[in-house]
C-alpha cells in the first residue's frame, strides 16, 4: 500500500528541470527543495494493477482476457515472458491542482513542482514495481513498458485504463486525445518471466517514437526513465 511519497531525490528534480544537479544554484536548490515538500505534502499516491497471462502473436501481445497490446516493440520487450503486470498509478488530483496554482503566478515555481511530481510518479511507479516483483520469487522482470514507448500505441490508454477498472477504483481517467487525467499519472507492464532474460537498458534517448512522442509535447513522461 502506497499512502504517500517518500521525500523526492533533488537530483533527478534538477535534471527533470534540464539543470545537473553539481551545477544548480544555492537559489534553484532552495526552489526545488521547497517545491518537492509542498508536492510531497500535496500528493495522494494510488495504483491498481493485474496480473495476466500473455501470448506473444505475431502482431503483438495478447493478454488474458483477449485485449491486443500491438507493436513489434512490446513483443520482443516481453520474449521470454509468460505473465504480465498490467498496472497504473497516479498522484491523483491533488498534485495537478498544486501545479496550475502556480502556473498564472510563477512559471518557475510551476515548472520546479512540475518536474517534482514526474519524480514522484516515477518514485510511486519503482514502488509497484518492488511490491509486484516480491509477489513472484526467483522471476526476471525486464523494464516497465507504457503505450507511447516504441510502436506501442497511445490510443491503448483507455482500453487499459478500463481493463483495470482505474476510473473508478482510483479516479484515473484518459482524455479523447489519450492523455491520462489526473496527468501526472503512468500505465505500464510489466512482464514476468520464470528464468533469466536478457535486460535491456530504458531510455528516452533509445525510444523509437521520441521524436513524435505526445507525453513529451505535453511535458509529460511514460514511464521511462
Amino acid at each position: 500500500m502506497i499512502s504517500a511519497l517518500s521525500p523526492l531525490d533533488l537530483d533527478e528534480v534538477l535534471r527533470y528541470m534540464g539543470c545537473p544537479a553539481e551545477k544548480a544554484d544555492p537559489e534553484t536548490r532552495t526552489l526545488v527543495e521547497t517545491c518537492a515538500r509542498e508536492m510531497e505534502a500535496a500528493a495522494r499516491p494510488r495504483w491498481t494493477g493485474r496480473v495476466l497471462d500473455i501470448t506473444l502473436e505475431e502482431d503483438g501481445v495478447r493478454l488474458e482476457g483477449g485485449l491486443l497490446l500491438p507493436g513489434r516493440d512490446l513483443r520482443k520487450h516481453l520474449e521470454g515472458c509468460e505473465r504480465a503486470a498490467v498496472f497504473c498509478a497516479t498522484l491523483s488530483a491533488q498534485a495537478d491542482a498544486l501545479i496550475r496554482r502556480w502556473e498564472s503566478r510563477d512559471m518557475l515555481r510551476a515548472l520546479a513542482l512540475d518536474c517534482c511530481a514526474t519524480a514522484g510518479v516515477e518514485q510511486v511507479c519503482d514502488q509497484v514495481e518492488q511490491e509486484i516483483e516480491s509477489q513472484f520469487p526467483g522471476c526476471s522482470f525486464p523494464f516497465r513498458f507504457s503505450p507511447g514507448y516504441g510502436d506501442l500505441p497511445l490510443e491503448l490508454q483507455g482500453e487499459i485504463l478500463h481493463l483495470l477498472d482505474a476510473p473508478r477504483k482510483i479516479g484515473l481517467c484518459a482524455s479523447s486525445s489519450h492523455i491520462l487525467t489526473p496527468r501526472k499519472s503512468v500505465t505500464a507492464i510489466l512482464g514476468i518471466a520464470r528464468g533469466e532474460i536478457q535486460q535491456t537498458v530504458r531510455s528516452c534517448l533509445s525510444c523509437p517514437a521520441r521524436e513524435s512522442c505526445q507525453y513529451r509535447k505535453s511535458g509529460g513522461h511514460c514511464g521511462i526513465s
